[in-house]
């Protein structure tokens, strides 16, 4: 799946999420197109007409162009009549019969990738709640959009080809990499990519011999974060999960590997091909 397709897909999971938390009837968005100055609505959530749809809008213009400019969170209490926004849009809007509207950015490195917008069919301000929400909505994309963009650095990365027998610097740079892949794969809600990632990451080692150890995949998370130097703690937090958890992972992978101690658990894995 393309990433643009992708994206698309976390737009359309965060508006209807959006929908349930606040009882708004109407959501939409859409993201900002590359080399473009605008924004495409492409997802609609309890639409009744098509007039939203595939609609441009230009950056400072109607309130999503003007969420752009900003980079933040704008509302208005009564689209047609409101005098903080420019009224380019104003034929769709009113043919979709919506009038307050909440517009959030979707922030991605300092860059803005989208827009999610909600939208009553009533004139009144939009309490704390809903716009808590919408920003709820666009936070959970851009955490899908920063772990799309990481996947793809780190592939590009990762098809380099295996570890070098060369320079310690290299190596460990090799061994970071390939414990963030494998720390990554779970976010990813791309099947595909997610795939890529983890055949990825098998790049990065020796081929494993035939009837050797196998490990869980979370112990090999654990144990590739362990290889590029990590503390417990720092695992836990890289992973998401907690130290004691961290420490049984590491345990049971030490047990299977016949290890006694952290390095001796790494250097068994190396050997038995599981790491670079």
């Amino acid at each position: 799946m393309a990433a643009e397709a992708v994206a698309a897909a976390e737009i359309h999971g965060a508006l209807a999420r959006l929908r349930r938390a606040t009882g708004l009837p109407v959501a939409f968005g859409g993201l900002v197109e590359p080399g473009r100055p605008h924004i495409r609505i492409s997802e609609l959530s309890g639409t009744a007409t098509p007039a939203l749809r595939s609609l441009a809008v230009t950056r400072g213009a109607g309130l999503g162009g003007r969420a752009v400019a900003l980079a933040r969170p704008c509302a208005v209490p009564d689209y047609s009549r409101s005098r903080q926004i420019s009224h380019e849009y104003d034929a769709p809007v009113a043919a979709e019969g919506i009038r307050a509207v909440v517009a959030v950015p979707v922030v991605v490195r300092r860059r803005v990738r989208a827009v999610l917008y909600g939208a009553l069919r009533s004139a009144r301000p939009l309490g704390d709640r809903t716009l808590d929400a919408a920003v709820t909505a666009a936070r959970d994309v851009e955490q899908a959009l920063v772990a799309g963009d990481e996947a793809r650095e780190l592939l590009a990365a990762a098809r380099t080809g295996p570890a070098p027998a060369g320079p310690g610097a290299a190596r460990e740079q090799v061994r970071e990499a390939h414990a963030a892949l494998r720390a990554l794969a779970p976010r990813i809600p791309d099947p595909a990519l997610r795939a890529e990632l983890l055949a990825a990451c098998a790049l990065l080692t020796t081929p494993p011999r035939a009837g050797g150890v196998t490990l869980a995949p979370r112990e090999l998370d654990v144990l590739s974060w362990v290889a590029a130097g990590a503390t417990n703690a720092t695992v836990a937090e890289r992973l998401g999960i907690g130290p004691e958890t961290v420490k049984s992972y590491l345990r049971s992978a030490m047990r299977k590997l016949g290890a006694h101690t952290r390095g001796e658990a790494v250097s068994a894995a190396r050997g038995a091909g599981l790491l670079p």
